[in-house]
């Protein structure tokens, strides 16, 4: 059965309300790409980082500029590729010493570690850097069983779904899978709220939820460093 992977909602955790207002938040993500400074972000990484956060940003750069003339999978399997390869899993409470941080590409790749929703803002951030259209990627929040099929144990996730048109099956970037798949295929992960550039879609509505610059949240900071990093 095909899961309705661009609507699906619920009323999970503070993490995912946390999430929601973020969400709110992306029709402003389209302005932090219009003039990226990516000589500073590596001078930062080098200053931040040391020699590994310059390997890591000089080596992003190089992927950005291979990539830049592939097709959108192309892309995507690019970026996907190299953010679940060079970045290792760990939770904020490890990386951050906090239980929930929103870490920039920069403060990711630089600490060469960080959980779901730095690798989906990494990747999502890495595509709009190569002109991918906004309106064909989505944010989605889900909930991810963990345990084999007929598990019950589910946790809060978040991954990122490209959809060539808006009602497709979307193909889904995970830091928990190595290969991109139809969201069909991933019976794993139950859809609860997506959002994009354009908006947010709640509740089976195929139009935003409202305005997605009328919400504050952590995401507001995240936009905030990537301004001052050099990713706008």
């Amino acid at each position: 059965m095909k899961r309705n992977w661009g609507v699906s909602v619920g009323v999970f955790l503070r993490r995912a309300a946390a999430w929601m207002w973020a969400a709110l938040l992306l029709g402003g993500v389209g302005w932090l790409v219009a003039a990226p400074n990516l000589d500073r972000m590596q001078q930062l990484a080098g200053e931040r980082y040391g020699a590994r956060g310059t390997e890591i940003l000089v080596a992003w750069r190089r992927m950005l500029t291979e990539s830049a003339s592939l097709d959108d999978m192309g892309k995507l399997n690019a970026v996907n590729t190299f953010f679940n390869r060079r970045v290792r899993f760990a939770e904020d409470t490890e990386v951050w010493g906090v239980v929930d941080y929103w870490a920039t590409p920069l403060e990711f790749m630089g600490r060469g570690a960080g959980d779901c929703e730095d690798y989906a803002i990494a990747k999502y951030m890495s595509l709009l850097l190569l002109n991918m259209p906004g309106d064909r990627l989505r944010m989605t929040y889900v909930r991810a069983r963990i345990g084999g099929p007929s598990s019950t144990v589910s946790q809060a996730h978040m991954v990122l779904g490209y959809y060539p048109t808006p009602d497709a099956d979307p193909q889904i970037l995970d830091n928990l899978v190595s290969s991109i798949r139809p969201g069909s295929m991933r019976t794993d992960l139950q859809p609860v709220f997506s959002f994009s550039i354009e908006g947010l879609w709640t509740a089976g509505s195929a139009t935003s939820a409202g305005d997605p610059l009328a919400r504050l949240s952590r995401w507001r900071e995240v936009l905030e460093k990537m301004a001052a990093d050099g990713t706008r």
